[in-house]
Formats: C-alpha cells, structure tokens, sequence
C-alpha cells in the first residue's frame, strides 16, 4: 500500500497559477502510475491528470488539456500538477492516486477504478 500525501492548494483568481505536490510514502515510487482527480459536491470524482510509472507518458482530460501539466520525480518520489490559466470551474477537492505500473499506459490511466490508494485531498478554490 502506498501513502500519499497533497499539499499546494489555496486559493487564486481566475487566470492565476498554483502548483500541486503528492508525497509517495513509497521508496521506489518508479513503480506506481500516479494521477490526479477532483472532485466537487454532489459530482463524480474526475480523472484531471495522469502519469506513467517512468514519466514517459501523460493523459490529460480535455478540460484541462494545455493548462494544466504533470510531472514526476522518482529520485524524490513526488508528483506534481503545475495548474496555469485557472478557471472557476477547476474550483474542487483535488486527490492524487497510485496505481499499477502499466495503468499509466492505458486508455484506463484517467479511471478512478485503476487506483487502490488515495491520498486525503487539497482544496482548489478558483475566484473570478
């Protein structure tokens, strides 16, 4: 099982920035495709991110597609989500989750089902 934990959320106005960080308990997250999902009340929570184990591939949702961009670094076993261009309706709990190391791969890489382990959220709160 591995352990994540979020942190970076706040709150911005429309067209500003924020950067998100999850912490992997794991000592060789190299393992682990990681995305991101958020969610709002009364929703589904929805893939926003995604990132294979080695970092070689990324799937974005379209809503997000060139705003928003996630990276990895193994050596430190953290994930990133680098949010630009912000919108009110990115307003939401964000979560990152671990997956197996082929799920990345996939078309199943954005399916919250793919991801057994959850870190606790950090609220986003986008104003206009």
């Amino acid at each position: 099982q591995v352990q994540l934990v979020e942190s970076g959320g706040g709150s911005v106005q429309a067209g500003g920035s924020l950067k998100l960080s999850c912490a992997l308990s794991h000592t060789d997250s190299s393992k682990n495709s990681v995305a991101w999902f958020r969610q709002v009340p009364g929703k589904e929570r929805e893939g926003v991110a995604s990132i294979s184990a080695g970092g070689t591939y990324a799937f974005y949702n379209p809503s997000v597609k060139g705003r928003f961009t996630i990276s990895r670094d193994n050596t430190e076993n953290v994930v990133t989500l680098q949010m630009d261009s912000l919108k009110p309706e990115d307003t939401a709990m964000y979560y990152c989750a671990a997956g197996g190391t082929t799920v990345g791969l996939t078309q199943r890489a954005l399916n919250r089902r793919e991801y057994p382990d959850w870190g606790q959220g950090t609220q986003v709160t986008v104003s206009s």
